[in-house]
């Protein structure tokens, strides 16, 4: 009887075993929706649908990129947090989720609520202006600004944003107040700046470098270490004076807590194939995006880069508070 009995339990035991395993096995079944919480358009938009074309390839699925904007990336944020955790709703964000902690008092989801899959690319911001602003030099400017501080309009592209984030470290390390417009989007504020309705703004290098390039408005320095060939004669801001000044706008791919651990590692690995795509390189490169090393496209990388941007980000947007609006 006992023999028979533990016969039984280990029989029970081999038959429960497998499903873990097996779901990833399966997995995707149907198609994947890759939540983007920025506008359509946009340079995250466009990173998510080049990364979305490739993965599909890997996962022999359907990936639809779904715009949710709002709120800085904390409505689309929100609603992959609230999805059910079968790796069927994934999110790509980028460094708004360190900041969002910081920058609201209340968020409609924690960020533990979201894993980690991998980081995916990291994009240089520029310091743009409007063709007809005085300053020639981004130490010009400066002075411009200190001498002009009520005449200035800085516009982004939404509280949280990328461009948010850079001008209140840009007025941070100037200890130089501003006004600051906020939009609904980078398009709406680029056509402002373009046609001199605002004066100046941060953005990310590949949705405005033909801009810069074509004339149509004028750029004083990049974020990053070096030289970006797409804007070969602007300096970084280091070269410019102002080393502090510092913002890579890192995007990495989430999922709801509570994902299987099987089906983080398949969407991690199908992560991992799809930045070493020649065609994808080629495109981020064109977006003078930084692709991820292989290393990088893993959860604890992501999980570690979080981490220590809210710790670096917090002291600065609070110092900043008492120069932006």
């Amino acid at each position: 009887m006992k023999l028979r009995f533990l016969s039984a339990a280990l029989a029970l035991c081999a038959a429960m075993a497998p499903v873990t395993s097996s779901l990833a096995q399966s997995y995707p079944a149907k198609p994947i929706t890759l939540n983007v919480p920025y506008p359509a358009g946009g340079p995250t938009d466009v990173l998510a649908r080049t990364l979305a074309n490739v993965m599909e390839k890997n996962l022999k699925q359907a990936m639809v990129v779904d715009n949710v904007a709002g709120a800085g990336g904390t409505v689309g944020a929100a609603k992959v947090a609230r999805a059910s955790a079968d790796g069927y709703t994934i999110l790509l964000h980028n460094l708004g989720m360190a900041t969002s902690p910081t920058l609201y008092r209340k968020m409609p989801y924690n960020t533990e609520d979201l894993v980690p899959v991998g980081i995916v690319a990291t994009v240089p911001m520029v310091l743009l202006a409007r063709n007809g602003l005085p300053a020639k030099t981004l130490a010009e400017l400066v002075s411009y600004i200190k001498a002009n501080p009520s005449k200035i309009n800085m516009g982004h592209s939404g509280i949280g944003s990328a461009a948010h984030l850079c001008g209140l470290l840009l007025q941070s390390t100037l200890q130089a107040k501003v006004t600051t417009v906020a939009y609904r989007g980078a398009g709406l504020a680029m056509t402002d700046l373009m046609t001199g309705q605002i004066d100046i703004m941060c953005e990310q290098v590949s949705s405005s470098a033909s801009f810069v390039n074509t004339g149509r408005v004028k750029a004083y320095a990049v974020t990053g270490k070096q030289h970006l060939p797409i804007l070969a004669k602007v300096p970084t801001f280091a070269e410019a004076g102002f080393p502090k000044v510092d913002v890579g706008v890192w995007h990495g791919l989430y999922a709801p807590k509570g994902t299987p651990s099987d089906v983080i590692e398949r969407l991690s690995a199908s992560l991992t194939e799809a930045l070493r795509d020649a065609e994808l390189q080629r495109k981020f490169t064109e977006l003078t995006a930084v692709t991820a090393a292989p290393a990088e496209s893993k959860p604890e990388p992501l999980r570690k880069l979080q981490a220590a941007e809210m710790e670096r980000w917090a002291p600065i947007i609070k110092a900043a508070a008492e120069y932006a609006d």
